[in-house]
């Protein structure tokens, strides 16, 4: 019922991307999430020779080029699957790669309403001026150079005008397709369709908020404030809410413009080693980590500092994940296979792994990187390594980690793109060997330990109580009860196909009826004919009519 209702609420956005998918050729796919009557109105819109010419292309950039046309929620969701190495070979990953965030800015009058709905009064009142000329327009947002009362230069990063409602409709709808992947393509559950939806919708409604975004910045700043390599911009919080948000202006070198690093005299060695170290410090001390470190969101300044920019997307790992990457690098490095399988099988989430094909081939794999010293180990090879394993055997990485590898293989690729010689495993050795110092302190171990007792102690405490309750249950006749959407959906269709064959046996009833009162002498008549008979006739006719109608509607007359 649930699913009925947000396609009806949103049915005219789920016509038009209906219509880009047919348009893809991707009609099939529609069709099995339960979409016929879309396929059926969408495809007649559709010239076939454009059609043919579209199918034709190779899949994944026909994938890509559907995600572009559906609008910047689903830009976005490309851009994520762009990261999940461990899913997609790698034409797709390159393909997904190529999706572009960039889009037509908003005309500046438009921009001007919704800073002045977000702060209550005019531009000209906070800002003593401001730029119509925007420096960057994305699919959310827009960012304007500006100058303060006091002279202070700022960026003003502004939603884009109705931004929300859409990306909130979209969001309704991939949960939607999500639920009924996971029903209707029982090869794809592994994946976890709906699990990653809400990721995503997670990930994409925190980045709607532009305030957000500061936190994630000065609390970034904040791990850093000891270190002078880094520079985050100030946010200037009283101009800053949820849809806007003025923060300082960087005024440094794009890292990717090398040409203009050289002529400012700059080490790109160092520029790269230091970039490095200060992410790679996020990503195994902290925890949580800018997960979009292109080129585009880092700055060199003149002084050698590291200026990142926009933390609308970040990355978080607990400290029980953070350890199980620490347990996997130490599989690795001693050769203990069943290590390595048990963290990566515990990472899958699914109990029918065959784990000694698996034990094998990582026995395998990790016999390649055998007796080589950590410093030497090439990380991005490894970890593709990893995720090429992951494919083989169907497996795939929670969301978290996947997001930390697509961070380490930027971050490499930025850095060989400064230093060809750049040699990320070197620069990641002290924080692993620290993590793992960290890890196996017997400091560590004894806090491990503590909470090992204390949760073993409560399980111990409640099970008899449990124990109690489930033979209550049993003696008074309870029932176990499980609740399957699969069954629950044929329960529904073998109802819908019992009425049906309930209404044609009605029908065939009134026809033979009807002919056997129309051999019935005397009585009223109605154009020369029985009354009763010819009023069955007319209700079975109708009848029929309905019922073909209903099965033509719920796709039953393909």
């Amino acid at each position: 019922m649930r699913d009925t209702l947000l396609a009806v609420h949103d049915v005219g956005r789920l016509q038009a991307l209906a219509s880009i998918l047919i348009r893809y050729g991707f009609g099939d796919v529609v069709r099995r999430l339960g979409l016929s009557r879309t396929i059926a109105r969408a495809g007649k819109l559709l010239p076939l020779a454009q059609l043919e010419t579209l199918v034709a292309l190779p899949p994944q950039v026909r994938v890509r080029r559907a995600l572009e046309e559906m609008g910047p929620c689903f830009v976005k969701l490309g851009q994520l699957l762009a990261g999940r190495v461990d899913l997609f070979p790698p034409e797709w990953i390159a393909e997904l790669s190529a999706l572009q965030n960039a889009v037509p800015p908003v005309p500046f009058a438009s921009i001007r309403n919704e800073i002045n709905e977000a702060l209550g009064v005019h531009p000209e009142a906070v800002f003593a001026s401001i730029d119509e000329v925007p420096l960057a327009a994305a699919s959310i947002a827009q960012v304007h150079r500006a100058r303060l009362p006091d002279g202070c230069e700022v960026v003003v990063k502004v939603r884009r005008p109705g931004i929300r409602p859409l990306i909130e409709a979209d969001l309704r709808l991939l949960q939607y397709a999500a639920r009924k992947i996971e029903a209707r393509f029982p090869d794809l559950r592994r994946f976890h369709p709906a699990g990653m939806a809400r990721h995503f919708r997670d990930s994409l409604v925190r980045e709607l908020d532009l305030a957000a975004e500061c936190h994630n910045a000065e609390r970034i700043s904040a791990s850093f404030a000891d270190d002078p390599r880094m520079l985050v911009p100030r946010v200037h919080w009283a101009c800053t809410n949820e849809r806007m948000n003025v923060q300082d202006f960087v005024d440094g070198i794009p890292v990717g413009d090398l040409a203009a690093l050289e002529a400012a005299g700059l080490d790109r060695r160092a520029i790269a080693r230091t970039g490095a170290q200060l992410v790679l410090k996020m990503l195994l001390m902290d925890g949580f980590f800018h997960a979009d470190p292109h080129a585009g969101n880092v700055f060199v300044m003149r002084d050698g500092r590291i200026a990142v920019i926009d933390f609308g997307m970040v990355g978080r790992l607990s400290k029980a994940r953070s350890a199980e990457v620490v347990n996997l690098l130490f599989g690795l490095v001693e050769r203990d296979a069943r290590r390595v399988t048990d963290v990566l099988v515990g990472w899958a989430g699914r109990a029918d792994v065959d784990e000694d094909q698996l034990a094998i081939d990582i026995d395998a794999f990790v016999d390649r990187y055998h007796a080589v010293p950590l410093g030497e180990l090439n990380l991005a090879s490894m970890l593709l390594d990893v995720t090429a394993l992951l494919r083989a055997h169907r497996l795939a990485l929670p969301a978290d980690l996947a997001m930390l590898i697509k961070v380490c293989l930027t971050l490499d690729g930025l850095g060989r793109s400064l230093d060809p010689g750049f040699d990320m495993a070197q620069q990641a050795r002290p924080f692993l060997r620290r993590a793992m110092a960290m890890h196996y302190s017997p400091a560590a171990i004894a806090r491990r330990s503590a909470r090992f007792v204390s949760e073993s102690i409560q399980l111990l405490a409640t099970m008899p109580r449990d124990l109690r309750r489930l033979s209550r249950a049993i003696r008074g006749g309870g029932r176990l009860r499980m609740h399957l959407d699969e069954l629950h959906e044929f329960g529904t269709n073998l109802s819908h196909s019992a009425n049906r064959l309930a209404a044609s046996m009605v029908i065939a009833a009134l026809i033979v009826g009807s002919s056997i009162t129309m051999t019935v002498k005397g009585g009223p008549t109605l154009l020369g004919l029985p009354l009763f008979a010819f009023l069955g006739f007319a209700g079975a006719s109708a009848a029929g009519i309905w019922l073909l109608w209903s099965i033509f509607r719920s796709g039953g007359g393909r």
